[in-house]
């Protein structure tokens, strides 16, 4: 949705120049469209979902003039003060929401729960972000939390809860968005009934997230210009309700009149909150899309725009309850002067649909993300803009929004009811964030525990009593995001769960390196020309699954490159630190190790050129090896040698592979590639295959050995082997794994294993679509995990 997310973050200098501020003006225009857009609709309901119940015996002026006091100071303290003036300085290389805490924190200390992490991944230029962690290596707090596993568990569901109801906001955003908007049919046309607005709302939303995997980037230009004309027209109804019908409404903004408002209406008050805190619905969006813009951005579109806009339509839209107390129902739309009515109209529901396209979109990153801590199933990730980094879409996840969003619109029908469940869904989810900065401002910031608890109670004070009265509502359909909450949350620490046991087995089954050494350079087997890329999860040593390999098969490739696809806690990965190579077993046995990670909000792209980059990287790490002396190490030290980081840009030219492009992708050169080694089948069924799938064909390159008669002839032989086995041809070769529980595992552990974790495993997509290994060149091998 952002048009210009390829911006990066401008350098934080003490001089604000004129281009830095010309450049965050820019971004806050376009920040309109993506982030506000929920926010800015919210007047199209509040007043009608907080004087419902028996509120609606407190409708008179001085209960209007105290719900609107309440509204502002909620507006004020929460989006200003806390996401404003504080969240948004708490980044994650500029990226920002709840997985950006979670992040910043397991690179502040051992919280996270899967035990792949490397000495390495802290050399990443994007990990050391902020203060240096060493200074708070001895706080008491962070070591107990480190000592207890329970803990560190707990930690990790809270940031699940939190990222599954921001889901649900995805799937109730645009039922009271839509349903909100088209209801002010209604106030003019008589004669349409519930049931036509009802299918005209379905009919909407159908065509929203149908339209999802075309991408919002052709129409996205819109998206801002409608939101802007969209908050300039409540602002200039507020302020002619405000003159016209009861410019005493001003007083309101004294705190004076929430203590009235609560002496009035007491209980029935504080039950009318679950309808007030609707008004601030949206503002996690401020924080959550942060890597699209910038802080300065997004703090100037708030403070200067949007706040002013949302406060003075609802001072106006209390001005004209105030004298008009029976129009509580259709308030917003009643309060529009006649003459602008079909105009505002038209424009609120493009609002409406632009605010719930943003939550959409933010849904689906907030599951790629799940994905990519290992705490959601594989999905297909569809990256919709050549353009606009980040702009993804997943099929699977869209079709069931759009089902859950069709029942709820259908079953509910009502926004009061809806309005219910956003509201516990979206305050549950500042809950969480408030609880996860005050960890932040200790462990990250280095702050004081005491700065860390006044935030954490001032706050959790605020929004607990929010949250309260929501949880009162949980029978009136308060009860559907914590319903779709709870079976996200199940299905996420299932997969979870599953694929930490099943990393650890790998871990604590690992091929010995003294068998290997045992069997020789030639593993007891043949050797064929050809590279074997063997794909594992394990980041270190050698799987289990290659001594089925070994003992099963006659032959085997004569280069063989363990390949790890892991994700590491940070937002981005940069091309130039992304492989890791290293050496498996000593020069002769043509073994290696690459892994290659991956951020959190990295997108990997089948761009059909990763081979080719390994074999360069692989031909660059066995140069430096001879070269640098760190990495010349001695055969007994090289058996599972050190790991170095590939980059074009810290390896001379001069010793990097001499690389000659195909231009012609037909048949001719198709079977060039392939070489003799392939039987002639094979070589037929690849160019069909290349035929049918133009779209992941790979780019066709050729390697040459640059001439150096000062090159090691040690080095220079495995580098000829290298480009050999890579004329040969390269296998792709998997695990396809069946994990089962042990037959003394306890049996709920059963249940989650064997019934759970199994059916995510089989109804997902498997691991060579999810890494875009072409079928053509797969080889899967089955073993079973006893976990």
């Amino acid at each position: 949705m952002d048009t210009e997310s390829g911006f990066s973050t401008p350098p934080r200098t003490s001089q604000l120049s004129w281009v830095t501020l010309s450049r965050n003006l820019i971004l806050a225009y376009q920040s309109f469209g993506v982030v506000y857009g929920d926010l800015s609709t919210s007047p199209l309901y509040v007043y009608s979902s907080t004087f419902t119940g028996k509120l609606r015996n407190h409708q008179n002026e001085e209960a209007i003039f105290g719900a609107f006091s309440l509204i502002f100071w909620t507006l004020t303290l929460i989006p200003l003060l806390k996401y404003v003036f504080i969240l948004l300085s708490a980044d994650d290389n500029g990226e920002g929401g709840t997985f950006a805490l979670y992040s910043l924190l397991c690179r502040h200390g051992k919280f996270s729960l899967l035990p792949n992490q490397q000495a390495a991944d802290e050399e990443l230029s994007a990990y050391k972000y902020g203060p240096s962690s060493q200074v708070v290596s001895s706080s008491p707090l962070k070591r107990f939390l480190e000592k207890h596993k329970k803990l560190r568990t707990a930690l990790l569901l809270v940031v699940l809860f939190g990222a599954c109801m921001v889901i649900g906001d995805g799937v109730l955003t645009p039922a009271i968005s839509v349903l909100s908007s088209v209801s002010g049919l209604q106030v003019t046309e008589k004669k349409l009934t519930d049931g036509e607005l009802l299918l005209l709302a379905c009919v909407i939303l159908v065509g929203l997230f149908a339209l999802q995997h075309c991408g919002t980037h052709r129409v996205a230009f819109l998206f801002a210009p409608i939101v802007l004309i969209w908050l300039i027209s409540i602002f200039s109804i507020g302020l002619y309700n405000t003159i016209h019908w009861n410019p005493k409404i001003v007083y309101a903004f004294s705190p004076h009149y929430i203590i009235k408002f609560f002496r009035q209406t007491g209980k029935d008050g504080w039950i009318s909150l679950g309808g007030i805190l609707l008004s601030i619905t949206g503002t996690e969006a401020m924080f959550a899309d942060l890597g699209h813009f910038t802080a300065l951005s997004i703090r100037l579109a708030f403070a200067f725009v949007v706040y002013p806009c949302l406060v003075v339509q609802y001072m106006g839209q209390a001005a004209f309850l105030s004298k008009n107390t029976g129009t509580v129902a259709q308030s917003f739309y009643d309060s529009i002067p006649g003459p602008v009515f079909w105009p505002v109209f038209v424009v609120a529901t493009f609002a409406t649909i632009v605010g719930s396209q943003a939550v959409i979109t933010a849904t689906f990153s907030i599951i790629k993300q799940c994905h990519a801590l290992g705490c959601f199933p594989r999905v297909k990730v569809v990256h919709t803009s050549k353009h606009i980094y980040g702009q993804i879409y997943i099929p699977e996840i869209n079709w069931i929004l759009m089902i859950l969003t069709l029942a709820i619109t259908v079953g509910f029908r009502d926004t009061t009811l809806i309005g219910n469940a956003y509201g516990l869904a979206c305050m549950t989810v500042m809950f969480i964030t408030t609880f996860l900065m005050a960890l932040v401002i200790v462990f990250v910031w280095q702050k004081s525990m005491v700065l860390a608890a006044v935030f954490l109670l001032f706050f959790w004070f605020i929004e607990g009593v929010y949250l309260s009265a929501a949880l009162i509502k949980v029978p009136q359909g308060g009860w559907v995001p914590l319903v779709l909450s709870l079976i996200f949350v199940f299905v996420m620490f299932v997969w979870h769960y599953g694929t930490r046991k099943k990393y650890n087995f790998d871990l604590h089954n690992k091929v010995s390196l003294k068998w290997l050494l045992g069997l020789g350079p030639s593993l007891g087997i043949v050797r064929v020309p050809g590279i074997g890329l063997i794909y594992s999860e394990l980041a270190t040593g050698v799987p289990p699954i290659f001594s089925h390999f070994v003992t099963n098969l006659p032959a085997f490739h004569k280069v063989l490159v363990f390949v790890c696809v892991k994700s590491v806690p940070v937002p981005y990965v940069s091309p130039e630190e992304r492989f890791l190579i290293g050496r498996i077993c000593p020069r002769p046995y043509r073994m290696y190790r690459c892994i290659v990670r991956y951020g959190y909000k990295d997108i990997q792209r089948d761009d059909g050129d990763f081979e080719n980059q390994l074999i360069q990287s692989i031909a660059e790490f066995i140069q430096m090896e001879a070269v640098e002396p760190q990495f010349s190490s001695s055969e007994s030290s090289s058996l599972d040698g050190r790991m170095a980081v590939i980059s074009s840009r810290t390896v001379q030219s001069n010793l990097s592979l001499v690389v000659s492009e195909l231009e012609d992708f037909g048949l001719s050169n198709s079977i060039q590639s392939i070489q003799s080694s392939k039987s002639l089948t094979l070589q037929s069924l690849r160019s069909v295959f290349d035929e049918e799938n133009p779209q992941i064909r790979r780019r066709q390159v050729r390697f040459q050995l640059p001439s150096n008669p000062a090159m090691d002839p040690a080095v220079r032989e495995e580098l000829m082997d290298l480009i050999q086995a890579k004329e040969a041809g390269i296998a792709y070769i998997m695990g396809h794994s069946y994990v089962k529980a042990r037959r003394s595992a306890s049996f709920l552990k059963k249940l989650v294993i064997d019934i759970g974790y199994s059916f995510l495993r089989k109804n997902c997509r498997g691991p060579s679509v999810a890494l875009n290994i072409p079928h053509i060149s797969l080889i899967e091998v089955g073993m079973i995990y006893y976990v």
